[in-house]
Parts: C-alpha cells; sequence; structure tokens
C-alpha cells in the first residue's frame, strides 16, 4: 500500500490569503532542480479588489533579526521572484498543472489560484551555522520561502495579517556514480637519517552517507631512525563563507586519539573507523547543519556539489569534508608532526523512486475537519 503523502498549508491571520504545497524539499540534481508548485487560496471578501502576489525568496541570513546597524540589516536577498496570481493573468483551465496541483485545486473550489517557480542553477542549498546555545538570535543561514500576500501592487510594503510564509528547503542526494576511490600519502625525510617516513591513508569510496561508518586504512612505513607516537584520526568538516567574506571555519566532527606506536625500522597497518554526527558535536558553534523546518531535528551539513560553471561566491556557504591522520615523529633533537589530509564527500542517499500518488481521501477527510498539516512558524516577519 502507498504512503500517505501530506499537505502543507499556511493561512494569514486575517484568512485572505494561503498557500497549500505538496512538498516542502526540492532537489538539486545538479543538471536541473526540482521546481517549486503549489496553490493560493484566496477570500474574494478579505481581498477587496487587491491583487494577490505569490514570491519565491532566497535570503542570505548573517545576524539577528533585530540588528540594523545604519540602516543596514544583516541579510542579503540572493534571490526573488515575484508573480501575480489574482486577478489571473491566464486562464486558469488552460494552464498546464501539476497532478498535485489538479487534486487541489479541484478540492478547494474557483477561489484557488495554481502558481509556478523554476529555480536558477546558481543558487546554494539550505545549510545553517549552529549557533552558540546562549544566542537567542537568528543564526546564520542560506534560507528559502514562499510568500504570499495582497496589496495594490508587488512594490507596497505587505501588511503581516494579510501575508503568510511558508518556509521550503533545496537539498543535494548523493550523485548516482561515485568517483575514484580517494586516498593519499607523503614521505618525510629527517637530518640524520639515511631513510624516510612513508605514510599512506585511504578510505572505501568517495561518498559516505550521514550516520555511516568510515573506514581509514592507514599505512605507515617507518623505515627512518625516529620513532612515531601519537596517532590520530579525525574528521573535519570545512565550511567556507564565499558571499560576504572568505571566512573559513574547520571543526573536527569525529576525533580517536590513539596509543599506537611505530618504533624506527618497523611498519603500521591499520583500519581505523569513525561515524562523524550530529549528536556527538551539538555545543560546538559554527558548525553547518542541513537546513531544518520547524519542528524537525537535522543533521550535519551535506557537502557541496558545485558546478563548474557557477561562481562559487553567490553561493553563500560551501561545505566539505576530510579525513586527517597525524603522528609525531621523535628524534633526538625534537620532533617533527608528520599529516595526511584525504578529501570525501558525506551526504544522503537519494531515496526510492516516488511510486507514491497522493491519497486525496486524507486530504479531503483532513481539509473538512479543518486539520491539514498547518506549520505555525512564519506568519511574522524575518
Amino acid at each position: 500500500m502507498s504512503p500517505k503523502h501530506v499537505i502543507y498549508k499556511k493561512l494569514s491571520r486575517d484568512k485572505s490569503v494561503g498557500v497549500y504545497m505538496g512538498k516542502r524539499d526540492f532537489v538539486d540534481h545538479c543538471d536541473f532542480v526540482d521546481p517549486v508548485d503549489g496553490v493560493v487560496l484566496i477570500d474574494p471578501e478579505q481581498v477587496k479588489g487587491k491583487k494577490v502576489y505569490i514570491m519565491l525568496s532566497c535570503t542570505f541570513r548573517y545576524g539577528r533579526d533585530d540588528m540594523d546597524v545604519m540602516g543596514i540589516a544583516f541579510r542579503r536577498d540572493i534571490f526573488l521572484c515575484t508573480r501575480q496570481v489574482y486577478p489571473p493573468l491566464q486562464d486558469k483551465e488552460r494552464s498546464v498543472h501539476t497532478k498535485v496541483q489538479e487534486k487541489i485545486l479541484r478540492k478547494l473550489g474557483d477561489d484557488a489560484y495554481p502558481f509556478f517557480f523554476e529555480f536558477p542553477d546558481n543558487l546554494p542549498c539550505s545549510v545553517a551555522l549552529q549557533p552558540a546555545s546562549t544566542d537567542p538570535g537568528k543564526r546564520c543561514a542560506v534560507e528559502f520561502e514562499v510568500k504570499a500576500f495582497c496589496a495594490e501592487n508587488q512594490d507596497e510594503k505587505a501588511q503581516k495579517r494579510s501575508s503568510v510564509r511558508l518556509a521550503i528547503r533545496k537539498i543535494q542526494y548523493a550523485p548516482d556514480k561515485g568517483g575514484a576511490v580517494p586516498s593519499a600519502e607523503t614521505t618525510c625525510e629527517f637530518v640524520m637519517s639515511d631513510k624516510p617516513l612513508h605514510m599512506r591513508v585511504s578510505l572505501e569510496k568517495e561518498t559516505y552517507y550521514h550516520g555511516e561508518m568510515i573506514n581509514i586504512s592507514v599505512d605507515i612505513d617507518n623505515s627512518s631512525n625516529r620513532n612515531v607516537k601519537d596517532v590520530s584520526v579525525s574528521v573535519e568538516q570545512v565550511t567556507s563563507v564565499v558571499l560576504y567574506s572568505n571566512d573559513k571555519y574547520i571543526s573536527p566532527v569525529a576525533y580517536e586519539e590513539t596509543t599506537d606506536t611505530v618504533p624506527a625500522g618497523t611498519s603500521l597497518k591499520k583500519v581505523y573507523s569513525l561515524c562523524p554526527l550530529l549528536g556527538n558535536n551539538r555545543e560546538r558553534h559554527g558548525l553547518a547543519l542541513d537546513g531544518k523546518l520547524k519542528h524537525e531535528d537535522t543533521n550535519l551539513a551535506s557537502s557541496s556539489i558545485v558546478k563548474d560553471e557557477v561562481l562559487k561566491e553567490i553561493l553563500g556557504m560551501l561545505v566539505a569534508y576530510r579525513v586527517v591522520v597525524k603522528c609525531n615523529a621523535a628524534g633526538v633533537v625534537g620532533s617533527s608532526e608528520v599529516a595526511v589530509e584525504v578529501p570525501f564527500k558525506l551526504m544522503h542517499p537519494k531515496p526510492d523512486p516516488d511510486t507514491t500518488d497522493l491519497v486525496f481521501e486524507e486530504f479531503k477527510r483532513s481539509y473538512l475537519k479543518g486539520i491539514i498539516g498547518d506549520d505555525d512558524d512564519s506568519a511574522a516577519e524575518p
């Protein structure tokens, strides 16, 4: 039996406009992005001759909502697109609708109007930096939302009671085909040592899924006259804030410090296992997380996949991961740190093909009861 789909509904405070959508996660497949579609329900008595608009926005926030220094708000609109839905500019019966739109339109009647947006191919995915526990303000984040409002024209500032916002997300899944198995190595030569120290680190694959154990193969051939100790293995998240600065945040999200040693003239071959999880890093300020909707948990941010032709500066924040293996080569005159870094991708697996049609009998029952998936998070201005 097909699982049931949810219809997301949000009404303005004065009930003049409402937004209905079949989903809130939209996938960036690299060669195309899922379009944003839904239905706007209006109350002709409340609208009173005004026009109704729908807007899709992508915003980069880097401060609290109430911060305003010399008239400058700590936010930047990366993308805005506004369209008029009422009075309709096109005959509703002649326009092309998705299956979900068709079913919602049939249930809501003549006062419902469809909308449709296409994402540009250069927008970032939803991502946020984890705020400190003492920070009550808005976190640094890339956010998407759909907003419906009624006004005399689209440039008029919409009244809060006559507008409604519904947060959505733009996400990426792991590619179907993985790249080459990642590995890296280094050779270090030391003073007063005839032979070098060689260290090689390799992983089993290029892409790992959230919650999956990462097996790290470490091969140390210590032909030098130094003793190797303090072997440590870690997974680091590297977040580059590229929109307004060149800030880079490097945070260890999994770490193991061992007591393994490699005496001079010996070797070590060992597999270490780490699992990077948000649950072990809840208190780490500045960690990049996947964007989340209200009342939902999230996870460590997925690796960013960027097209070659897209300018990275417009993407807000870029996230990458790497395995780092370090050790100390101790000698008579001091010690030297030896390190190897191996990049990899951390992402969600692509879900099974959607074979589940919307079970609209459930929607009808919920609609008649007035309890369809209300999200109570965005009646206020950002």
